[in-house]
Parts: C-alpha cells; structure tokens; sequence
C-alpha cells in the first residue's frame, strides 16, 4: 500500500527509493519486487525522476505531464501492489492489484488537482515548493510503510479521510479553471451558462436598476429553480458568487 500510494505522487521516486534500498541491502523486497533491484531499472528510474524533478517545477508543463502519467503511474500502483505480495494465490493478488490501484489513483488525483490549483498563481515558486514537499513526503511516507507500518497505516486513515474531503472541492476547482479558459478562448460564452440567465457581476443588483429575470422555463417554481441552482454549483458549474446572483434575481425580479 505504501507504494502504491508514493507511486500516485512520484513513480520514479518510489521505484528509485526500493531499488537502491533492495540492491544495498538495506531492504527485504518480496520475490515480486526483487526486478527493482536490477542496476538497469535503477538507472532508468533515476533518469526518469530526474526528468521529472525539472518537468515538475515548470508551471503548466507539470500539469500537461500529470494528465500523462494518469495513465501510468495507476497502473504501475496496481503492479507494486500485486508484486508486494508475493506468490500468493491469484485472488490475493487482484485484491492488492485492486487496492493498489484504488490508492495510487486517489494520491494522484489530489496531486494532480492540486498543482492544477497552484498552476493559477503567476508566480512559480508555490509550485517549486509544492513540488519539493511532495518528493520530501514520498521519500519519508515510503520509508514509514517500510519501517513503521503502524504508523504508516494510521496516516493512511488519515489521508483517506481528508481525501474523501478534497476530492470534491479540487473537482469543483478543475471544472471552474477549464471553465474560465473556455471563456478566455471564447469556447464558453462569458455572460450565460447552464442556467441560461446572465451571470456577469457588474450587472448591479439595486432595487432599481436589477435586471428582469423571467420564470424558469416549463413552469418551475422558484422553490425548484433554486434547488438546481445549488445542484450546479455543487457540481463546480457555477461559483458560489454566481449562485448568488442568479439566487437573488429569482427572488427578488422587478415587478
């Protein structure tokens, strides 16, 4: 499980780190993982987490090079898994294939989400830093699953359940950031949305000079309307400020 989580944040970190520990002997890798310790894929993963070292601290590039690896690094979680079991029977071993992959996609899925977020300031170093936290956390958090199972589980407890809390807010910040380059590419249009009522902020919302807002299509009472409102904002469709808007001028439209 350790592994399998490292690899969702730094693959090559975590092959490089039970490579160079199973080859020096300061490791026990199970029969499955021993290939780790071959002089060829340290190299490989060494050349690999150099590359990814510079890649990651470039913003945008480590976004572009995150939606990449979403295709590699869950897979070869699922890998570390099954191979960190040893020869067991095949059910174990797609019960840890499964698990694996469960965890390396869910430690991706917030790395990933998250440097997108960062991506939005313009300045780079909160990505450096993101960037050498991350490695830093690796490094340490393989080693406690190595070292301290105990206490590695308990983070994992923990890591769950702030997952299970995150995952929703960075896919509500995902959507909003697409949102906006689809605006700034003029894919999206800039003054309406999914509710089909304007939503620019400067339209001022005094008693008199607010915008006529006409009934919700098919007859939907405001009740209801409200309820899909909060339904796309829940979703990242629309912020919270928008929602607001659109709120206020369901409720209170000129007579």
């Amino acid at each position: 499980m350790g592994a399998s989580w490292a690899s969702g944040i730094n693959l090559y970190a975590a092959l490089l780190m039970l490579g160079i520990g199973g080859a020096t002997g300061n490791l026990d890798l199970p029969a499955g993982l021993e290939t780790l310790e071959n002089p060829l894929v340290i190299m490989a993963a060494g050349v690999m987490y150099i590359s990814e070292f510079i890649v990651d601290k470039i913003p945008g590039v480590d976004t572009s090079w995150d939606a990449i690896h979403t295709f590699i690094r869950i897979p070869a979680g699922a890998m570390l898994a099954m191979g960190a079991v040893g020869e067991m029977s095949p059910v174990v071993e797609i019960a840890a294939a499964i698990m694996g992959g469960g965890m390396s996609a869910t430690s991706h899925g917030i790395k990933a989400g998250t440097r997108l977020a960062i991506n939005t300031s313009p300045e780079p170093f909160s990505n450096w830093g993101m960037s050498i936290a991350e490695d830093v956390t690796v490094f340490v958090g393989l080693w406690a699953a190595l070292t301290n199972p105990v206490f590695f589980l308990i983070f994992m407890v923990v890591f769950f359940l702030v997952a299970i809390w995150l995952l929703p807010k960075i896919w509500r910040g995902v959507r909003f950031i697409f949102r906006k380059l689809g605006q700034l590419l003029g894919l999206v249009d800039e003054d309406t949305d999914k509710t089909g009522l304007s939503t620019r902020a400067e339209l001022p919302l005094s008693a008199g000079n607010r915008p006529r807002v006409e009934p919700p299509p098919g007859g939907h009472n405001v009740a209801s309307e409200l309820t899909r409102l909060k339904s796309l904002m829940d979703e990242g469709a629309i912020t919270a400020d928008e929602f607001n808007v659109l709120k206020a001028r369901l409720i209170n439209p000129d007579p």
